[in-house]
């Protein structure tokens, strides 16, 4: 299981249906459910970037394909990156000695 972090940014769009946003991220959240992948957190921010998700899946393939599936929406665009927790960087650290 990984976790992943999401930085996203609403499309032209997302921000006209902005006042829906809330309603759309507990669609997300059950869409991605339905994808195996499990919704931990979501911010809505100010600077940058519009909302920060922090998700775990089962392998790349099924973060991919959750967000493929909410970005296909056409109301996003996001960066996302895999996280490691402490257990998993100790794993990491331990294999370059």
């Amino acid at each position: 299981m990984g976790t992943y972090v999401s930085l996203i940014n609403w499309t032209d769009q997302g921000v006209k249906t902005a006042g829906d946003t809330v309603e759309r991220a507990n669609q997300a959240e059950a869409a991605m459910a339905a994808l195996g992948v499990t919704l931990n957190s979501i911010l809505w921010t100010v600077g940058p970037y519009d909302i920060v998700t922090i998700y775990d899946a089962d392998d790349d393939e099924s973060a991919t394909a959750a967000l493929l599936a909410l970005a296909a929406g056409g109301n996003i665009r996001s960066t996302t990156m895999r996280a490691f927790d402490a257990d998993e960087m100790a794993r990491i650290l331990a294999r370059i000695g």
